[in-house]
């Protein structure tokens, strides 16, 4: 039986309808992971050294759509849990058409800037090469890659996060092929990881236009529009934490590249390489439950379901808590063995990797709570709060703790860094959800 958004959710309801959202982050965390393996063991550490320290001004530039995504499914569950279908339409084609545009211009700029970016993030003589052709190559499908992070928010709302997820795993299936050939049997180096992750960014951005621009079972169709400046600020404010969020946390990226190139030279690159992979990999699961149940709660917001809202926010955290203590104890009984996967052809990187990973895995028990807590105001069309809650965590928190760790515990501060940060920020986003208990009922 379909699990629509104006549903009372039990525990199991909310884990079936966030579950292929959660699935669709984790797919796509994987196939990124496949990315680094295929460059790591058949290219060499010096190319995924060189692609890690490009990669988060690459997110950077793809944050877009993430603002247009969660933003825009914010306000739009907000008008259909009001009942203004056609206004919800009309929304959600308008955001689909301006996220090409933004893209195409963003592409051009990052092209220009690529070589100048990548000599300020520290990238060495024998690093630049490949940071400056991988980066530009990417760039190719950044109009698709910020389709794809808006979809996977508005898969959810037009109650379509299974079809989000198919579509996550043909574009990863895509990108693994295509690594597979272009990487280990053609050997074409960076330039065969580029093109593998365009073609998967084509696929995961094109099905999802071709879907919706037809006649479909879900509660969106694309269509025509006009320009509606009034719900692009709306959607906008209310992405603001997302904006926020994928910005700090890639130039954070960069900082703390730029640490380790002083701490440890390239192969504390690439160390922290693999411990992003699979970070995002164990946080798929909070980031994916914190999408898959935003749009219930902007429903229910906007219809004034109160009781609901709290039911909500109540079951989350259980469930949340329960999945935070798991990655926990996962990440540390997996760190080995998820090293040598990566990086065993190099004993001394094996070992670092290691070490880091060990004391890195303690964020996963903090993480999840700025994460939801985050999501939940940005689907609450608290804009102001969520973006509060994602600055302080990664500008401020992880900032600090990146440049003054190091200094009392060399190395070792660098990956404590973010459990210090995550700790703080779950203490801030508690007292944000208490202070505005009253105010929306939950």
């Amino acid at each position: 039986m379909d699990i629509r958004l104006s549903d009372h959710f039990s525990y199991g309801r909310l884990l079936r309808f966030s579950l292929p959202t959660i699935m669709m982050i984790i797919f796509t965390s994987i196939y990124g992971m496949v990315d680094g393996f295929f460059i790591s063991n058949f290219v060499g550490k010096t190319p995924f050294a060189a692609i890690n320290l490009i990669y988060p001004f690459l997110m950077i530039l793809g944050v877009f759509g993430f603002i247009f995504g969660t933003g825009g499914s914010a306000l739009i569950g907000k008008l259909l849990g009001e009942g203004k279908h056609g206004k919800a339409n009309s929304v959600f084609s308008f955001l689909v058409y301006i996220t090409v545009f933004v893209g195409i211009v963003v592409a051009l700029a990052g092209f220009l800037a690529m070589e100048p970016v990548a000599r300020l993030l520290g990238a060495d003589a024998a690093m630049l090469p490949d940071c400056v052709l991988y980066g530009r190559l990417v760039l190719l499908g950044l109009p698709f890659v910020m389709l794809q992070f808006e979809f996977h928010s508005f898969y959810v709302v037009a109650e379509k996060p299974k079809l989000g997820f198919l579509v996550t795993i043909a574009a990863g299936v895509t990108n693994m092929i295509f690594d597979l050939i272009l990487v280990a049997v053609l050997n074409l180096g960076v330039v065969g990881a580029a093109l593998a992750t365009v073609a998967s960014q084509v696929v995961g951005g094109i099905i999802p236009i071709l879907y919706f621009s037809r006649r479909n079972t879900s509660l969106l169709k694309l269509g025509r529009t006009q320009f509606d400046g009034i719900a692009l600020l709306k959607t906008c404010t209310n992405g603001a934490s997302e904006f926020v969020s994928g910005v700090s946390m890639s130039l954070v990226g960069m900082l703390y590249n730029m640490q380790l190139m002083k701490y440890a030279g390239e192969n504390g690159v690439a160390a922290y390489g693999v411990l992003m992979y699979v970070n995002f990999l164990f946080l798929s699961m909070f980031i994916g439950y914190a999408v898959g149940t935003a749009p219930i709660a902007s429903y229910h917001f906007g219809a004034r379901n109160q009781p609901e809202l709290k039911n909500i926010l109540g079951r989350s955290v259980k469930i949340l808590a329960v999945s935070a203590v798991t990655m926990l104890l996962a990440g540390e009984l997996l760190a080995r063995p998820i090293a040598m996967i990566f990086v065993g052809y190099d004993a001394a990187l094996t070992d670092l990797t290691v070490s880091g990973f060990r004391i890195f895995s303690f964020n996963f028990l903090f993480a999840a709570v700025p994460i939801y807590g985050s999501s939940f105001f940005t689907a609450l069309n608290d804009g102001f709060v969520s973006a509060a809650i994602s600055f302080l965590r990664t500008v401020v928190f992880e900032t600090a703790a990146v440049l003054l760790l190091p200094l009392l515990f060399g190395i070792d501060g660098v990956w404590f860094s973010l459990v210090a940060a995550e700790l703080v920020a779950g203490a801030v986003t508690l007292s944000f959800l208490t202070a505005k208990r009253k105010k929306y009922g939950y």
